[in-house]
């Protein structure tokens, strides 16, 4: 019971996580439908698009981090410590109980999104926009496939990838 809790409480985090990311972009993402755009800067939006799209939904999410988040949720449901459920999203994301491969990925990639959010956030209208709408599209395509992960991993098929867990074969 109290690994299925702490599963629950893993992809809601992560869900709530993204969700955040999503309405934090969105407002700056819509403020672009009011800007005359030129053509370069319509040619960078369809750049942002396809490269986010492909780069951060696609590799980055599909392929790597939603499969995973998906089976170390499955693998926290059947190994439930008291600080795996209490940190069920960040158990779920690698920060801990991971093997050191997967800690050194999660914290250099999340210092590196720390770093990008920061520098996006200081430019201007309509670049930040045309770089928001495409993070917007990689982060949506991330939450979909978190949930669609998560729902294939636990309807019977089981995990897809390995937890990257200490003891994961």
């Amino acid at each position: 019971m109290v690994g299925t809790l702490g599963a629950i409480w893993g992809i809601l985090g992560v869900t709530l996580i993204l969700g955040r990311g999503l309405l934090c972009i969105y407002p700056f993402s819509r403020e672009l439908c009011g800007i005359p755009l030129s053509g370069l800067e319509w040619v960078a939006l369809g750049a942002s698009l396809v490269f986010m799209g492909y780069a951060e939904g696609y590799k980055g999410f599909q392929l790597r981090f939603s499969p995973r988040v998906a089976a170390r949720a499955f693998y926290l449901k059947q190994n439930p410590t008291w600080l795996r459920v209490l940190l069920a999203p960040l158990f779920c994301m690698g920060f801990f109980h991971a093997t050191r491969k997967r800690k050194i990925v999660t914290y250099s990639l999340t210092a590196g999104i720390i770093l990008l959010i920061v520098g996006v956030g200081r430019m201007a209208q309509p670049w930040r926009g045309i770089i928001d709408v495409g993070v917007l599209l990689g982060l949506g395509w991330g939450l979909v496939s978190v949930w669609y992960y998560t729902f294939k991993t636990f309807a019977g098929s089981g995990p897809s990838v390995s937890p990257e867990t200490p003891d994961a074969p």
